[in-house]
């Protein structure tokens, strides 16, 4: 049983896992919940339910999801759990320690560390104590990289095993046809793609140095977020309408025509907490995928990746004026360019889950090593 906090329809990282969970031979049930305006669910070889909720957001939705998901996991056959975040952690807990089932944990941020609990001190310290509660009690545990990895050793002394959250090697590309898309033909195409489009996360900057950019560039704006309605403001406010276009959530597979068809991806988070300082966003994952070179901020995950595979450039500051003179510089020099295109394209043979499930693979297997009666629910 696998259980995650969103609607199940654009969650990359937990497909993937029960694809290959599934792929090994276990029978899996997916467990998320369903908005009022999520898109239908596509068909996929593992189970999926989506669970109606009272609330949407705040304390009472997470009370209500965990209840909810305690009953459902208590009373389904289950011979192993799957909490993805700390938010789905409490119920999966309980319930392993009361049907006696082994419990993995994948934690997909540094979630004591977003910044939506900065400034809500209730709220973090509630779910500070949670984590402290559970967190040294598993054997078992996942995260996205190696700096969140060493954040949980260091505090709570477990190791957690490192599943980044990259593409799976993605068809051959066809030629990029941007007329049925209708983007134009012969403009630079920035891409900024993503769920979690969120306040302080660069996007703001990145607005602001449109107004820098002559008619050359357009901007993409591909996703949705808490920030969206302020970005619209500021095009509509700033007249630059003609600089940036927003295209709205859409399912990955029609994402990636848009994808193919761009010269450039960014990623700009900010160093303003601990979630996004020791991020590694699987956007970049995906622009790499497509053989887009990428512009980032100066975060050590990302930074790592950008040099160690030559994929493109930091912008050691995130604000317009050096955003803007960036992109300005990459694209007056074609040879670099290419050669950070052409990098990505290696990149993308090597950063893919085909290789990087290996880890989840080998921690499952580990389960089963380790428990001689245990006998998975297998297909």
């Amino acid at each position: 049983m696998v259980s995650v906090s969103n609607d199940l329809v654009t969650d990359q990282r937990v497909a993937k896992v029960c694809t290959t969970l599934t792929d090994m031979g276990y029978d899996v049930c997916l467990i998320g919940r369903k908005l009022p305006h999520s898109l239908p669910i596509t068909q996929k070889p593992y189970k999926q339910i989506r669970l109606k909720l009272l609330f949407r957001k705040g304390p009472l939705f997470y009370a209500c999801l965990n209840i909810r998901l305690f009953f459902k996991l208590l009373f389904s056959p289950s011979d192993i759990l799957h909490a993805n975040d700390l938010d789905t952690l409490p119920a999966n807990f309980l319930v392993s320690i009361i049907k006696r089932k082994p419990i993995v944990y994948d934690s997909h941020e540094y979630f004591t560390g977003v910044p939506e609990l900065i400034h809500n001190h209730f709220a973090r310290r509630s779910w500070e104590q949670i984590e402290r509660w559970i967190v040294p009690k598993l054997k078992y545990c996942l995260t996205v990289n190696d700096s969140i990895a060493n954040l949980y050793a260091n505090q709570y002394h477990i190791h957690f095993h490192v599943l980044r959250n990259v593409p799976q090697k993605w068809a051959k590309i066809s030629d990029c046809k941007r007329a049925e898309l209708g983007l134009p033909a012969n403009r630079f195409l920035i891409l900024l793609q993503g769920n979690g489009i969120n306040i302080h996360r660069g996007s703001e900057e990145l607005i602001q140095a449109m107004q820098q950019l002559d008619e050359r560039f357009l901007l993409l704006i591909i996703g949705n977020g808490d920030v969206i309605p302020y970005l619209k403001k500021e095009v509509e406010e700033k007249q630059l309408q003609n600089k940036v276009q927003f295209i709205g959530r859409m399912p990955y597979e029609q994402l990636k025509a848009y994808t193919i068809c761009c010269d450039l991806g960014v990623t700009l988070d900010k160093d303003n907490n601990l979630n996004y300082r020791y991020s590694l966003p699987n956007k970049i994952f995906d622009y790499l995928q497509a053989g887009l070179p990428v512009l980032s901020s100066p975060l050590p995950e990302l930074t790592n990746i950008i040099q160690t595979y030559k994929v493109g450039w930091i912008t050691e500051n995130v604000t317009p004026g050096s955003i803007a003179k960036k992109i300005i510089y990459i694209f007056e020099n074609p040879d670099e360019y290419q050669t950070c295109r052409e990098n990505a394209t290696i990149a993308s043979e090597i950063l893919i889950w085909e290789k990087e499930k290996k880890t989840l693979e080998s921690l499952y297997m580990q389960i089963e090593k380790e428990k001689p009666t245990f006998v998975a629910n297998k297909k």
